[in-house]
């Protein structure tokens, strides 16, 4: 019985390795959104060349001018979705499979693509995708045509709860790690 039960829990863990199917495809779309980006941002740069050109009309510039920004929103758009995949990526398999030894000893990871928990690695993407939402935001805030008082308030209200969710985040983590420096005091006393 005892050898059925070992066998039993050794494949149950090693099941864990299923994940490394996530780890690989989230790192290969990671990959595939940087180089689209950066594709994006070779295009952007081909087109925007132009914008010294004296034959330019007016309202041929404001046109290139409107179309670069709005293009540049989408690049970084781009760049924090890939950056989504790959934190999303290197959680998981500090979580699941093993500790990346070469982001503990670093000074350039920063803490940033260490994940101890589950906690860890839901509130890192959550910051990146409030990123991309804010991102975005601005991208439809660029091309949103205001024929109403409402859609104004529209606006304006978007905007608070943004602002609001970027308070909410900052006050969370400042009240965990403020939370955390408390604890040893209070056993002090």
């Amino acid at each position: 019985m005892k050898y059925l039960e070992g066998l039993f829990e050794g494949t149950l863990w090693n099941s864990r390795f299923v994940i490394l199917a996530a780890v690989v495809g989230s790192l290969v779309a990671g990959f595939v959104i940087f180089y689209m980006a950066t594709v994006d941002v070779y295009f952007l740069f081909k087109h925007a060349i132009h914008y010294a050109d004296a034959s330019l009309s007016d309202e041929a510039r404001k046109a290139l001018h409107d179309s670069t920004v709005s293009h540049i929103v989408e690049v970084v758009d781009g760049y924090l979705l890939a950056t989504v995949m790959l934190i999303f990526s290197l959680g998981l398999y500090e979580l699941f499979i093993s500790d990346i030894d070469q982001a503990h000893g670093s000074k350039a990871s920063s803490k940033i693509l260490v994940i101890n928990n589950l906690d860890d690695l839901k509130g890192r993407l959550a910051k990146v995708i409030l990123m991309i939402m804010i991102v975005t935001l601005f991208e439809e805030a660029l091309h949103m045509k205001l024929e109403t008082p409402l859609d104004l308030v529209y606006l304006g209200a978007s905007i608070t709860l943004i602002a609001l969710a970027l308070y909410f985040s900052h006050a969370a983590e400042h009240g965990a790690s403020d939370a955390a420096t408390d604890v040893p005091e209070k056993h002090g006393h």
